[in-house]
């Protein structure tokens, strides 16, 4: 045993494989407590001991996982050093999942790329007020009571599934967000996640946590080019908010088209709690997304919005969980997605309102814009109601575009591939604004104009 937990570079001349020995490696070369370090490997324990997810399984019917050969991936890599400025991280051009924005606009940014964090900076007046805001692994060093509370035992167990499993036992790099009772921060957290190398695993954590009476705003994103080879990304998200807690949270998936993408987010809502989300799924050859909002206290409002758009032969899997766990809960989602090419979309939502969560007021909606006669999008929504007093409604719908909304605009002067370009703006128009920022507005516009390609 002394001999395994000797300390070494993680970094080896032959590929990194996923065994219990790399974790205990990635841990030691991180210098982890060993309270983490048991947590990573009893993770490890329950993703050795968990089946691949199959087509048998209802999430999964949809998704073919076939082609991902995890031996293919490294998950452990050198991380890169700390730099003191943002200068020459990022360009804060357009390529850019979000562009980075000037200081004064934010109040604090995490930069991770590859196996760590390279760049973490937050406005010092919020430190006076007790808020937290640093990379995940200088949390654990400094914070590591409230990481040890919140990390992975609450939003998103190590037991959720086979991926959250992997993400537990193998995590590098990431954000935590603590903002103490009362405190309200208007400005947004930024959290870049930059780069996916040909052959890597990538696992990026986000950890927000709002105590009563607390408001934030936090933007993640994700972006790289396009490898030749392969890579693997999964991602966890957990959002948790305590009685009457605020949060807007705004997700931009933009990464390369050699990607595998698996992303969980989980948010535990308390009473009176709100949360305001978007997430916009742009890039990755594949991802498979999960996003679930637990309403546990009374009154908790969840409002959950979500822009995809596929092109070329992506893959997108979205799964949206609504749990009405209180009486008095309200929840508002709307997915829109359009696809062109051979792009394929699976999205299934469920609304879930538990035995005693009287006047739960839930929707969902899910809209599917197919621009190619090759494209495919499935929608299932589904509803399960155990409570004899709600108003729970749903819908969902998959089209082409009507060839006499495109006759109309020639008629009126405007080429076809421009009136395409308009009738696939409109169709996302009203989830656009229904985003009070006017950067992210701006963002979503640029994108996709790009993607409609005139």
């Amino acid at each position: 045993m002394e001999a395994i937990l000797s300390k070494r570079s993680i970094t080896e001349s032959e590929p990194v494989t996923f065994s219990r020995e790399a974790v205990i490696q990635l841990s030691l070369a991180k210098g982890e407590p060993g309270w983490l370090r048991d947590q990573r490997l009893e993770a490890w324990r329950v993703f050795d001991s968990l089946p691949y997810p199959g087509r048998t399984d209802e999430e999964w019917r949809r998704t073919d996982l076939r082609r991902l050969k995890l031996e293919r991936f490294s998950p452990a890599q050198e991380p890169e050093a700390r730099v003191a400025s943002l200068d020459g991280v990022v360009s804060g051009g357009s390529g850019h999942a979000l562009q980075i924005g000037e200081a004064e606009h934010r109040a604090g940014i995490t930069i991770s790329k590859g196996a760590g964090t390279v760049y973490s900076h937050a406005d010092p007046a919020l430190a006076a007020q007790g808020v937290v805001f640093t990379d995940l692994d200088t949390a654990v060093r400094e914070h590591p009571d409230l990481v040890r509370q919140y990390f992975m035992t609450e939003a998103v167990p190590a037991t959720f599934g086979k991926f959250e499993a992997l993400h537990a036992a193998c995590w590098q790099g990431g954000t935590f967000l603590y903002v103490p009772k009362g405190v309200s921060v208007e400005l947004p957290f930024r959290s870049f996640a930059l780069g996916a190398a040909a052959g890597s695993a990538g696992f990026t954590h986000s950890l927000i946590v709002l105590e009563e009476s607390a408001e934030a705003f936090f933007v993640d994103a994700f972006h790289s080019e396009t490898e030749a080879e392969a890579a693997f990304t999964s991602s966890v998200v957990e959002l948790v908010l305590r009685n009457d807690a605020k949060l807007r949270y705004v997700q931009v998936q933009d990464w390369g088209r050699h990607v595998w993408n698996f992303m969980t987010e989980r948010t535990v809502l308390g009473r009176d709690a709100e949360l305001k989300s978007l997430q916009v799924t742009l890039g990755s050859k594949f991802t498979k997304n999960s996003i679930g909002s637990h309403l546990r206290g009374e009154n908790a409002i969840a409002e959950m919005l979500g822009i995809f758009f596929a092109d070329g032969d992506q893959f997108f899997d979205h799964h949206t969980w609504q749990l009405h766990e209180a009486p008095y809960t309200t929840s508002d989602l709307e997915f829109k997605g359009a696809l062109k090419e051979r792009a394929r979309s699976v999205y299934s939502g469920l609304i879930k309102v538990s035995e005693g969560a009287q006047r739960t007021d839930a929707y969902q909606q899910n809209r599917n814009l197919v621009l190619s006669r090759e494209a495919r999008a499935d929608s299932i929504p589904n509803l399960e109601i155990a409570a004899n007093d709600v108003r729970c409604t749903h819908g969902a719908t998959v089209s082409q575009v009507d060839e006499e909304h495109i006759f109309y605009l020639q008629a009126r002067g405007i080429p076809r591939t421009e009136a395409q370009k308009l009738i696939v703006e409109g169709f996302f128009r009203p989830v656009i604004d229904r985003i009070p920022v006017a950067e992210i507005q701006g963002f979503l516009e640029s994108a996709i104009a790009a993607k409609v390609g005139y």
